[in-house]
This record gives structure tokens, C-alpha cells and sequence, in this order.
């Protein structure tokens, strides 16, 4: 696969959890079945923060690649997340992602410690010296406190087997700078919320837990925004950040997998993986509200 074939709307797998913190496989299967066949999505980020990763052990972690890989066999890309602080289970992971058949590896900045630039471009260089496989940058420095700048993207993109990062960031001149700086690199949009001037500044795809659920408008935006229908776009991205902000209101994880049980995933327990609270009554109500003020109609 050329690196032009990892392009597009690419869903953060979501992952529903039993009482006692074990994978709800049938749920999950649903999950990916209707990310898919309703959903329309051109593949799965698998591993990432939406699918409550950095609370998992490495055999469940494997076990997640294994049901993802199992049921989407070729239909869509498949992009395994495997880093952490932990580099030789990065380093484990990827080889079993890589063995599994996933597209490319991706891998999210080592956090907490406040490692140096050049600690993590050893982890990187070190994680694709032992994995025979593409790798993503996975930037989020809100969560992890890694900043990156556009000289620093570019020696970490020295290496042939960097080909691109996952951008979950709302530095919009940095992004600017970024894609004028590395045009044949592959960059993610990683903000739902941030779409429309994501693609204006000529992303190469999108990586989102939003789009489990909102996928057919996502689909809409990218594709008017390539189009120059500016306008029609920021329309339909206005209707996607109503859907957002109510969802981030009513607490982000509990209130997806929600939803996805009002779209049809119903097999099993849809629990979050604790210590992370799962959905109250409350919350299952007001889901079922935003399901149907915004969801409901959509096509």
C-alpha cells in the first residue's frame, strides 16, 4: 500500500467494556461493523484515547488489534496506536500490529516525564528500527505536554519510515507552516470540531472519535471543503459542533457509546473501562435527547 491509500475519514475505534473491565467483543464488532456499512468511514484507528487505551494491559491491548483485524479483514486501512511511556511494549505491539497485517503503526508522543525533543525522536527512531512497518506521529499536546515545532516534525520525518502525524492540535498557524513544509508527508487532522479549516489547509485526512457516530456529515464537510464550497461546509461543520459541544457537555466516552447504542450497536455491555466513570441515568437521557436533536434524521 502506497502512502496515498492512507488517506481519508478514519474513525477512533470506540470499545465497549463488561462489569469487570474485559472487552465486550460482540459489541465491539457492531462497533466496527457499523463504523463500515453506516458510518462510510475509510478506516480505523485502532488503540488511540477513544478506545480508553492507556488503562489497558498489553494482551488486552493485543486482543482489541486481533478482534479489529479478524473483522475488517481488507475492507478498510487499519492503523494500529501502540505507543505509551513504555517503549519496548510500543515496540511489541507494533511488531504484532505489523504481523496482524495493520497498514501502519502509530504512535502517540511519551508523556509524563518531561522528556527532551531528542528522548523522543529516539523512541521514534528506535520503535521503527524494530518494527518493519509505516509510522504516524501521534501529537497531542494537550494531553501529554509535548510540543513539537515544524523543525523538529522535519527531523523526525528524516527517517523513511515516518510518514506523517496525527495533528490533535488548534495551532492552526503551526499547521500552516507544517503542511507548507513537509507537502508529501501525511497529516491527520485529529479535532472533530476542527474539520472545515483543517481541510482548508489541505490535510490529508481526518482521525476522530466523533466520526463512530457523525461520519456521513464529517464525509460531507471534507468533501465540500475539497470541493471550495466554502460556505455549505461551515454549515454543515456549524450542525457537526452543536452535535460536539452537547456530547462534551454530557461527558465525551459515556455519551458516544450512547449513541451508538441508540444507532444499533445494542450487544452487551457498553461500560467504560474503569477507573473512567461509565454513563449515569442522567447521562443515558440526555444521550437520547442529543441522539435525537441531531443524530436521529441524518443520512
Amino acid at each position: 500500500m502506497k502512502n496515498e491509500d492512507l488517506k481519508g475519514l478514519i474513525s477512533a475505534l470506540l470499545v465497549p467494556y463488561n462489569e469487570d473491565g474485559t472487552v465486550n467483543e460482540a459489541g465491539l464488532r457492531q462497533i466496527i461493523r457499523h463504523n463500515i456499512e453506516n458510518m462510510k468511514i475509510d478506516g480505523l484507528y485502532v488503540g488511540g484515547s477513544s478506545g480508553e487505551n492507556f488503562m489497558l494491559d498489553t494482551d488486552t491491548k493485543k486482543q482489541i488489534f486481533d478482534i479489529a483485524k479478524d473483522e475488517v479483514k481488507d475492507e478498510v486501512l487499519l492503523i494500529a496506536q501502540v505507543g505509551g511511556t513504555n517503549l519496548y511494549e510500543a515496540i511489541e505491539l507494533g511488531q504484532y500490529a505489523t504481523e496482524l497485517g495493520y497498514n501502519a503503526i502509530s504512535a502517540v508522543t511519551p508523556f509524563y516525564y518531561k522528556f527532551s525533543f531528542e528522548e523522543v525522536k529516539q523512541y521514534y527512531f528506535d520503535l521503527v528500527d524494530k518494527v518493519d512497518n509505516r509510522l504516524i506521529v501521534y501529537s497531542i499536546p494537550a494531553l501529554t505536554g509535548v510540543e513539537i515545532g515544524v523543525s523538529q516534525f522535519m527531523e523526525l520525518f528524516e527517517n523513511d519510515k515516518i510518514i506523517g502525524v496525527k495533528f490533535t492540535a488548534a495551532d492552526f498557524f503551526l499547521l500552516e507552516r507544517l503542511r507548507k513544509a513537509a507537502p508529501d508527508h501525511l497529516i491527520y487532522s485529529g479535532f472533530d470540531e476542527m474539520l472545515l479549516p483543517a481541510v482548508i489547509n489541505n490535510v490529508d485526512g481526518a482521525i476522530g472519535s466523533t466520526y463512530n457516530v457523525n461520519g456521513l456529515r464529517s464525509r460531507k464537510i471534507m468533501e465540500l471543503a475539497q470541493e471550495g464550497n466554502i460556505k455549505e461546509a461551515l454549515s454543515i461543520q456549524n450542525d457537526t459542533n452543536d452535535l460536539i459541544e452537547a456530547i462534551l457537555d454530557n461527558g465525551l466516552y459515556p455519551t458516544l457509546k450512547q449513541l451508538l447504542k441508540l444507532q444499533g450497536c445494542d450487544k452487551g455491555s457498553f461500560l467504560a473501562r474503569k477507573p473512567m466513570a461509565s454513563a449515569t441515568q442522567k447521562q443515558i437521557n440526555r444521550s437520547k435527547e442529543i441522539y435525537d436533536a441531531y443524530l436521529k434524521d441524518v443520512k
